[in-house]
């Protein structure tokens, strides 16, 4: 009966030291509140994130870690540097940023930004223990932009057509008529009928 209890305790500590070992840092990221969360067998930290501004989105769900770069440059966006890059989704990865000034809101194509520092230490942590991502949350609605529509009636657009003070247009108009007139002579006479 000791020699099982022994026998017992030694293999409990063998799986116990086991799970120590291969524990992995648990990173979490908060969409609403733009701050990341990690737990890790070095410390406890929480630190102010940029994620997708609007037009992008940064993906939901849980993820680990698909590869790991010290200094990437991204070929999708003018060779921009990403420092301490944890991929962890496709082109999706958390990286360093040197625009530390827009933390704390969304800022990014997708990816998830840290201070330089902070991604260092992050990038640590998983080398050293690996990692499980999860992001929750919706992106902070507050201090958005939108563009002021500006609505006038048909008239006003009509006006403009005999109007020969308005400037040049970007576009050259489309000629109903059988004789089309050069660009250069549309630039000088935008109104004119060819």
């Amino acid at each position: 009966m000791l020699r099982f209890k022994l026998v017992f305790l030694v293999l409990a500590s063998l799986f116990a030291s086991f799970g120590l070992a291969n524990a992995t840092a648990n990173i979490h990221i908060d969409l609403s509140t733009q701050t990341m969360h990690v737990d890790s067998n070095s410390g406890s930290y929480s630190w102010p994130v940029s994620t997708a501004r609007a037009g992008y989105s940064t993906p939901r769900g849980s993820y680990a870690p698909t590869g790991m770069e010290r200094m990437h440059y991204s070929r999708k966006y003018h060779m921009s540097p990403m420092p301490y890059s944890i991929f962890f989704r496709g082109g999706y990865a958390i990286h360093g940023t040197y625009a530390t000034g827009a933390l704390g809101s969304p800022a990014s194509h997708g990816c998830v930004r840290l201070a330089p520092g902070n991604a260092k230490r992050l990038y640590d942590i998983v080398q050293a223990e690996g990692g499980s991502i999860s992001i929750t949350g919706a992106s902070p609605a507050r201090g958005a932009r939108y563009a002021k529509a500006h609505h006038r009636n048909p008239a006003h657009y009509a006006s403009l057509r005999h109007s020969h003070r308005s400037s040049a247009m970007a576009y050259a108009p489309v000629r109903h008529s059988h004789r089309v007139g050069t660009v250069r002579s549309w630039q000088y006479h935008p109104f004119a009928d060819f």
